[in-house]
């Protein structure tokens, strides 16, 4: 009732509407009606009340709450659901969990911060209250497990043409999972598996974006390599506004890989990415080579050749 509340307030494009129509509208009492107005209030929500007139909606929070992201994703066929917290030790840990409890393909977690944000190999990812974009997308594709990695670089691509989208910002892809502003990190995707030999049961892609995040607030260890897209840019954006793009862009994306494979992924990934032709440093975990990076195949991997 509070989603159709809003939902009618949102109709009138800035015009009053009384308690009384809303109630007759609705169904509910004029009591109803205004406790579901108290809610947005407190969720947020600017609504003022003109004597004799009715209720306006102003202004919606910088929240990456349910009703504004579904409103915002009309036509996406992509995501299905959302499951919003406030606070969440990790978006991926929780979607993993929601997947083996049988959620649907397009189920996303988000969270305004992260306790316990990771990126690859256990890292820590830093995840302060509403500045930054914590999102995780549980995906069932009818792939076989040496796919998966593919992901990793749809996703990235679909970021870049996001921030380029909402902000004008050309953003670097770093390989595997890795996207820069002016050389330093802002964003990182954590792609984890559950399957078998020869097919994936599911996959969440895990996205970490520092957009609004103030730079003074990096821990010291991240203080020369990270940033924000607010440090770059020189002011804040919606946060919904990017996550609506890259998920956007990552629906249409996904439909292009599963019909075409990963060739035309990787072709737009070779478009913005700053890893070809570098000197880079390769851990094999047991060993470690240098060499220059020249490629990647047609599943993702890294082609270096080596000294």
């Amino acid at each position: 009732m509070k989603g159709k509340v809003l939902a009618l307030l949102r109709s009138q494009q800035g015009e009053p509407v009384s308690g009384e129509d809303l109630s007759h509208r609705l169904g509910v009492s004029r009591t109803a009606v205004w406790k579901h107005i108290q809610t947005l209030r407190d969720e947020g929500y600017e609504i003022i009340s003109q004597p004799g007139t009715g209720y306006i909606l102003k202004g919606v929070p910088d929240l990456l709450l349910p009703a504004e992201l579904k409103h915002a994703l009309a036509g996406n066929r992509l995501v299905t659901n959302i499951e919003y917290y406030e606070s969440i030790p990790s978006t991926n840990d929780q979607a993993k969990t929601l997947a083996d409890q049988g959620a649907p393909e397009g189920t996303l977690v988000v969270a305004e911060s992260q306790t316990q944000g990771k990126g690859r190999l256990g890292r820590q990812w830093f995840s302060p209250q509403d500045a930054g974009i914590y999102a995780s997308l549980i995906l069932r594709p009818g792939l076989r497990p040496e796919q998966a990695p593919g992901f990793t670089i749809l996703a990235a691509v679909a970021l870049a043409q996001a921030v380029w989208q909402v902000t004008g910002l050309r953003a670097g892809i770093k390989w595997p999972n890795d996207l820069l502003l002016e050389g330093k990190k802002f964003s990182g995707i954590l792609t984890e598996m559950k399957g078998e030999m020869d097919r994936i049961h599911y996959l969440v892609i895990g996205t970490g974006i520092n957009v609004n995040t103030d730079p003074i607030l990096f821990p010291q260890e991240f203080q020369t390599s990270a940033t924000s897209i607010k440090a770059v840019l020189g002011n804040t954006i919606s946060r919904i506004d990017l996550l609506v793009a890259y998920l956007n862009a990552f629906e249409k994306l996904y439909a292009i890989y599963l019909e075409h494979s990963l060739s035309p992924i990787i072709k737009a990934w070779k478009e913005w990415n700053v890893t070809l032709g570098q000197w880079v440093s390769v851990d094999l975990g047991t060993t470690v080579f240098s060499g220059r990076a020249v490629d990647i195949d047609k599943s993702g991997a890294l082609v270096v050749q080596g000294e």
